[in-house]
């Protein structure tokens, strides 16, 4: 049985819900998102109440169990993300190391010989402020693939502390080789 799946998820008054057998499309402010429940979920929507209901298919079915709470917070994920969206910040740390919009794709400078461009997906949007980068959009997995890869083009590194990381993320710092005796 799963507590989480078995709460309601209440839908904000702009959001609409369309649901299509097992697809659940969701739109509201920030745009349009799908989400495709697994087959042994059943979804429910209230019009009256304003909120969707999951249960598992049959009673007996064992499979239906870790799917039940995933695919509520897949949706719950899906709502917010049209109603608020989703940011993901990243700084970039390093001496002369420079990060900048162009067109379609983030230009890094992160000292290797040539700079690093990395295609920016639709629908997110990526805006650099000096050292800051901010990633955010509707979608939670596409902001989280997003900043996810441009850290791991040039990971922090422990002893001068460089590299790309998340703002909120805080590097621990090695000593380094200790010379003479």
């Amino acid at each position: 049985m799963s507590r989480i799946g078995r709460k309601p998820i209440t839908v904000p008054a702009n959001v609409k819900v369309a649901l299509k057998g097992q697809e659940v499309s969701v739109t509201g402010p920030k745009g349009t998102l799908s989400t495709t429940v697994h087959p042994s979920i059943t979804v429910t929507w209230t019009e009256s109440e304003k909120s969707i209901k999951l249960e598992p298919a049959s009673k007996t079915d064992a499979e239906a169990g870790p799917f039940w709470g995933t695919s509520r917070a897949l949706i719950q994920n899906t709502i917010q993300g049209v109603v608020t969206g989703y940011e993901k910040t990243l700084e970039v740390v390093g001496v002369g190391w420079t990060a900048a919009v162009q067109g379609p794709k983030l230009k890094l400078v992160v000292g290797f010989a040539n700079p690093l461009l990395v295609e920016i997906p639709k629908g997110l949007t990526v805006v650099v402020e000096k050292q800051i980068i901010r990633v955010s959009g509707s979608d939670k997995q596409m902001v989280g693939q997003f900043a996810a890869q441009t850290r791991a083009l040039r990971k922090p590194e422990p002893y001068n502390g460089k590299g790309i990381k998340y703002t909120t993320e805080t590097i621990k710092r090695k000593q380094g080789k200790q010379f003479g005796a």
